[in-house]
Order: C-alpha cells, then sequence, then structure tokens
C-alpha cells in the first residue's frame, strides 16, 4: 500500500514545518506549501531534501495553483490547511487582505478538496475566534454568528471554522497560545513566549504589554502536532477523521507577569520586566475547555509548562551560537 500523501499549507511555518517533519518520520509522504510571508525556509532544513517531501513556493490565494497541485500529485488523502496571516495585530492594519487570506482563499481551498474526493481536511482555527468570553473556561459552543472577535484575524479564522463545521467535511482545530522552537521571536508575528526567551536571554527587560495580569492557556507545539494527527485519523486509536470544530489547548493558564518569571528563571535573567501599553486587539482571559477533543480522540497534552519553557530556551541558545 503506497504511504498517506498529505497537503500541509504553510509548511514553512512554525507549526507547519513541525508537523511535516513528524508526518515524513510516520512514513507519509508530503507535498508542502508555503510563501514565506511569516515563514521560513530555514524552518524546512531538517526535511527539505527528504525523498518524501514536495515543496511549492506559493500563495494559498492562488487556488488554481493549489487544485492543479493536487491533481498532479493525486491522490492526496488529507489537507493540513495552515497558511494564513497569523498576527492579531498586523490584521488591524490589514483587515481586508487578512479577510482575503485566512477566510476566502481558506474557502475556496476547502471547496477544491472537497471537490477533489480528499477524506480529511483539517484546519487551524483559533482562540481568537472566541473574543472576549467572560467565561473560566471557553467551550466551542462559546463562538457563534453573534459573536464580537476582538479582532480582523479572529473573525476571519470564527468564518472558516463556522463553514467547516457546518459543511460536515473537516476538523477546525481552535488552537490557543502554541509555543516552542522555531517561533520565530524577532519576527512581529512571533509569540509571547518566543519574544520572552529573546529578551532573557540577552539580558534585556522582558517587556509586557498592559498589567501582566492577562492569563492564557499555553501549549507546546509538539501536542500541537499530536492533536493535527488525531484529527486527521492518523494517530491513537481514533482512525477517523474528526468533523467538527475542537478546542486544542492544555486546559489550564497562567498570567503573562507569571509566564514571565518563569522565563526569566529559566534564562537565567535577573532583570525585572519592562510595562508597556495595551495592545489593541487583545483579550484579557483565555482557557481552552479541551473535553469535546479529549472525549473524542483520548487527547491529553504530554508537555508541562516549565519543560516546554526549558526546551524552547535551549533551542533559542543553539541558534544563537549557530548564527554567531
Amino acid at each position: 500500500m503506497p504511504p498517506i500523501r498529505c497537503l500541509v499549507t504553510g509548511c514553512a511555518g512554525f507549526v507547519g514545518s513541525h508537523l511535516c517533519e513528524k508526518l515524513l518520520a510516520m512514513g507519509a509522504s508530503v507535498v508542502g506549501v508555503d510563501n514565506f510571508f511569516s515563514g521560513h525556509r530555514r524552518n524546512m532544513a531538517l526535511f527539505a531534501d527528504h525523498p518524501g517531501f514536495l515543496f511549492y513556493e506559493t500563495c494559498i490565494t492562488a487556488t488554481g495553483e493549489l487544485a492543479d497541485i493536487l491533481a498532479l500529485h493525486a491522490p492526496v488523502q488529507i489537507c493540513f490547511h495552515l497558511a494564513a496571516v497569523v498576527s492579531v495585530a498586523w490584521s488591524m492594519e490589514h483587515p481586508d487582505w487578512t479577510m482575503q487570506v485566512n477566510y476566502q482563499a481558506s474557502e475556496r481551498l476547502h471547496a477544491v478538496c472537497r471537490e477533489k474526493g480528499l477524506g480529511a481536511f483539517v484546519f487551524a482555527g483559533s482562540a481568537a475566534e472566541y473574543g472576549e468570553t467572560g467565561l473560566a473556561a471557553i467551550k466551542e459552543e462559546a463562538a457563534g454568528p453573534d459573536t464580537v472577535q476582538a479582532s480582523p484575524y479572529g473573525r476571519a479564522k470564527y468564518l472558516t471554522s463556522h463553514l467547516v463545521e457546518h459543511s460536515g467535511f473537516g476538523a477546525s482545530l481552535r488552537c490557543f497560545n502554541i509555543y516552542g522552537p522555531r517561533q520565530d521571536p524577532g519576527s512581529p508575528y512571533s509569540g509571547v513566549i518566543s519574544r520572552f526567551c529573546r529578551q532573557a536571554l540577552a539580558d534585556e527587560p522582558i517587556m509586557i504589554f498592559g498589567d501582566g495580569g492577562q492569563t492564557r492557556d499555553f501549549i507546546y507545539v509538539a501536542d500541537v502536532v499530536d492533536a493535527y494527527l488525531l484529527a486527521a485519523g492518523l494517530a491513537g486509536l481514533h482512525t477517523t477523521p474528526l468533523r467538527g470544530v475542537f478546542n486544542v489547548g492544555r486546559g489550564s493558564a497562567i498570567s503573562i507577569l507569571e509566564l514571565a518569571g518563569i522565563v526569566a528563571g529559566v534564562a537565567g535573567s535577573h532583570i525585572a520586566p519592562r510595562f508597556l501599553p495595551p495592545r489593541p486587539g487583545d483579550i484579557r482571559h483565555s482557557l481552552a475547555d479541551v473535553s469535546r477533543l479529549a472525549g473524542a480522540t483520548g487527547f491529553a497534552p504530554q508537555v508541562g509548562i516549565e519543560q516546554g519553557l526549558a526546551a524552547t530556551v535551549e533551542w533559542m541558545r543553539s541558534e544563537a551560537t549557530v548564527q554567531g
């Protein structure tokens, strides 16, 4: 039996590159797509020459080209759709382009995959789809037609998740705050943990937007990759692709100020943090209820925050040594 063939959009991105690496290690073949808007070639270094990997440099807005790629490499059984405008702040300044990429192009790709008979479609949703809920733990039902998202990024992600859920074809994984190796600390689109790690390792003050009382549910990238595999029916005892919307997080929250303290301790920094004005579009509290995914697949995150932060800091130290 030939290996399973997957299309991965955003394959040079932070999460996409980890997903490609894991798929190839499992024996799958991967057709990767990226335009390097926020991804990097260096993220593909460990698998770019793998015989099971093929790469196309293009944007997901080029729907016709994506359809041709699927036809050329048929049969493709699974599409993992991770390519997107990934910055909330950038989306506030570029709402129209964010909607074109994160919703309209995603809608067209979903239709093409369904038309070509793929067995699974897994979309990278986001916790930003919920807006400010005020809930202690957010269930998937908390995002609906009347939800007011805090950013164009969150709105576009919600529209695609809604489309996927109500089409009956595919699953949307609403990932909360992902962190780990390969998350670019120098990028304006990077996550808070990668920025904190860079600042602490450079003996600079950790820069906190707002008062640091914001809380987030952070999940390590390897755990997110496991969730993608489960959603596609490629892991564990669950062999049927999921349908619908599922939260992906640890199910526990930590304040940004506490997070900064842990990062500083792991990095060996003793410099006090510096506080900046709050950023527009940021929500105050975010915590995932992950019971739906756990019930459907047995999903359980394996990496704790201290362990994950230690691995992330060590990776950043090694990267600095190589670049230096």
